[in-house]
C-alpha cells in the first residue's frame, strides 16, 4: 500500500465541491488523513478565492489508475477542462507525492512541483505530515514550510465540517 498525498482546491461553490471531494474520497480509498481547510487568493489570475486542503489516501493502485479516478472526481464536480489553467474551478485534485517516488510515472511528475511553490500546498502537507521528508530535498516539510517566505502568498485557516467533523486544526 503506497500512502498518497493528494491536494484539493475549489473556488467555485467551494464547501460543496470540497464536500463531494471528500466522499468521493473516502468511497474509492477508504479512511482519509485530512489537513485543515484554508483559503487562499487566487494564484496567477484574478479570481475568487480558493479552498485548499491536503488528503493522504493509501492505495495499492498505479498512479495512473489514481490519476483516472481523480479526473472523474473532477468531471462529476463540474470541472471544465476547457476553461483556461490558470482560472476558476469547481475542483482540482493533483497527486502530490506517492511515498518517496521521484520521476514521471504515468505521465505524472513525482513529486508535485507545486509542493515547494505554493503555500497552500505546503502548509497542509506540512501540518499533515510534519516529519515526512520531501523525496527530492531530503527535509522535512515542517522544516520547508518554517523556511518559506511567507509573504509571497497570503492563506488563513477556515472552519469546515464534513460529516459531522471538524476537520479544523490550524488556527
Amino acid at each position: 500500500m503506497a500512502l498518497i498525498y493528494l491536494s484539493l482546491g475549489s473556488n467555485i461553490e467551494r464547501r460543496l465541491h470540497i464536500c463531494a471531494a471528500l466522499d468521493a474520497l473516502a468511497e474509492n480509498f477508504g479512511e482519509l488523513e485530512i489537513s485543515s481547510v484554508y483559503e487562499s487568493e487566487s494564484v496567477g489570475f484574478e479570481g475568487d478565492s480558493f479552498y485548499n486542503l491536503v488528503v493522504g489516501i493509501q492505495s495499492e493502485l498505479g498512479v495512473g489508475q489514481i490519476s483516472q479516478i481523480l479526473k472523474r472526481i473532477e468531471d462529476t464536480n463540474g470541472r471544465d477542462r476547457s476553461a483556461p489553467r490558470f482560472g476558476s474551478r469547481s475542483l482540482d485534485i493533483d497527486i502530490l507525492t506517492v511515498d518517496g517516488v521521484v520521476g514521471d510515472i504515468d505521465g505524472i511528475a513525482l513529486p508535485r512541483d507545486e509542493v515547494l511553490k505554493n503555500a497552500f500546498v505546503l502548509l497542509p502537507l506540512a501540518e499533515l505530515a510534519p516529519q515526512a521528508l520531501h523525496p527530492v530535498t531530503d527535509i522535512t516539510y515542517a522544516q520547508h514550510w518554517q523556511n518559506y517566505d511567507k509573504k509571497k502568498q497570503k492563506l488563513w485557516s477556515v472552519p469546515f465540517i464534513w460529516r459531522g467533523m471538524d476537520i479544523t486544526r490550524a488556527g
